[in-house]
């Protein structure tokens, strides 16, 4: 059976239980799913414009790079490290902008909450590719500045902060969150 907006009612229950958990742990909006779904939608585009930019500026540069002389010079495993980081980049900028096309594809088809999630797994998928993408950038970076297996080193660093900013500390704060509610 399907409600006046044509969801499931098994979507509703699920609109109607994550309103109850915001509600439980003081989040109440008074909000009915569609005006949640609206809202999480303009909060989720302001996430998606900034890591967009980032692989964006990230994938513009790594294409520039196989047009610079000093290209030729690099050894096999450096130009394969190239074109892994390359492709990465590019997976990470497709997921990235996916939600503008998605957007289009559903709009007006009074989907948002999918349209919510999806873009939320896009996202996620995104973010991870572009950590991916920056860790193996800045191995190839400092392999051929440094010649040197410490850019190794520093690349694990790079994967690690990345780790604790970007997981770690988001599930230790919603734990907490958790706790006090």
């Amino acid at each position: 059976m399907a409600d006046d907006y044509g969801r499931p009612e098994d979507e509703r229950a699920a609109a109607a239980e994550a309103a109850a958990a915001d509600r439980a742990h003081g989040f109440a909006r008074h909000e009915n799913p569609e005006e949640r779904a609206d809202r999480q939608w303009v909060e989720m585009l302001q996430e998606v414009r900034v890591a967009q930019t980032g692989a964006q500026i990230l994938f513009g540069f790594l294409l520039s790079v196989a047009f610079t002389p000093r290209f030729a010079r690099l050894g096999w495993f450096d130009k394969d490290l190239y074109v892994v980081t390359v492709v990465i980049g590019a997976l990470a900028t497709g997921a990235l902008v996916a939600p503008v096309s998605v957007h289009r594809m559903l709009a007006g088809h009074r989907r948002k909450p999918e349209l919510v999630r999806m873009t939320g797994r896009l996202l996620g998928t995104g973010i991870a590719l572009l950590a991916a993408a920056i860790v193996c950038a800045v191995l190839l970076l400092l392999r051929v500045a440094l010649q040197s297996d410490y850019a190794w080193a520093v690349a694990a660093v790079v994967l690690v902060w990345f780790a604790c900013c970007w997981l770690v500390l988001p599930l230790v704060l919603k734990r907490r969150l958790e706790r006090e509610g």
